[in-house]
């Protein structure tokens, strides 16, 4: 892996913290818990699962192309595979 797809993923996974930790914001509310909690339990949330798909997409093969990590991101960000 060169240091471009690292930070790609990197920033990948920065972004996906945001957008699942961001989007339960109103239901943390509602469900009376604090408001940084719930984005900081559904950010790891969704951060686990892409370390997850992305170790599965490695143990495959032994190493990840770039379809394969965009496929991974595409699946917690609710996209096709």
């Amino acid at each position: 892996m060169n240091l471009e797809m690292f930070k790609g993923i990197a920033y990948r996974v920065v972004a996906t913290f945001l957008a699942t930790g961001l989007g339960v914001v109103g239901a943390g509310t509602i469900a009376g818990v604090g408001l940084v909690k719930s984005i900081w339990m559904a950010g790891i949330g969704g951060v686990a699962t892409v370390v997850e798909g992305l170790s599965r997409a490695y143990l495959k093969d032994g190493s990840l192309d770039q379809s394969e990590i965009n496929a991974v991101f595409n699946k917690v960000d609710g996209g096709e595979e």
